[in-house]
C-alpha cells in the first residue's frame, strides 16, 4: 500500500484543507483529500477531491487522506509519496520505493 512521508502528509492535508475550504464544498476534516488516478502512458493525475470515489482505496496518514483509483493503487502499492513546497509555493510530489 502507498505510504506517505511525514512531510507529504502535512502538505496533502494543508493543500486539501485550503483548496476545499475556499470552495465551501465539504467539511475537509471528515472527507477532503488528494486523489491520484491513472492517465495515459503510465502517468498519474493528481487533484484535490472533496471525497473518494466508491472504488477508491483510501490511505490516511496524520490526518491527510489520499484517494487512489484502483489502477493507481496497484501501480503505487510499493511506493512512498513525498512532497516539497518550493519558494514560490508550488507543490512538487515525488515517488520512491518503500
Amino acid at each position: 500500500m502507498l505510504t506517505l512521508t511525514e512531510n507529504a502528509g502535512a502538505v496533502v492535508k494543508n493543500l486539501a484543507d485550503r483548496t476545499l475550504a475556499a470552495s465551501g464544498d465539504v467539511d475537509t476534516a471528515t472527507e477532503g483529500g488528494l486523489r491520484i488516478s491513472t492517465a495515459e502512458r503510465e502517468n498519474f493525475e493528481v487533484a484535490v477531491a472533496p471525497r473518494p470515489h466508491p472504488t477508491d482505496q483510501v490511505v490516511e496518514s496524520s490526518g491527510a487522506r489520499v484517494y487512489l483509483e484502483p489502477e493507481a493503487a496497484d501501480a503505487l502499492s510499493d511506493k512512498v509519496l513525498d512532497a516539497q513546497v518550493d519558494a514560490n509555493g508550488s507543490v512538487h510530489f515525488t515517488l520512491g520505493v518503500q
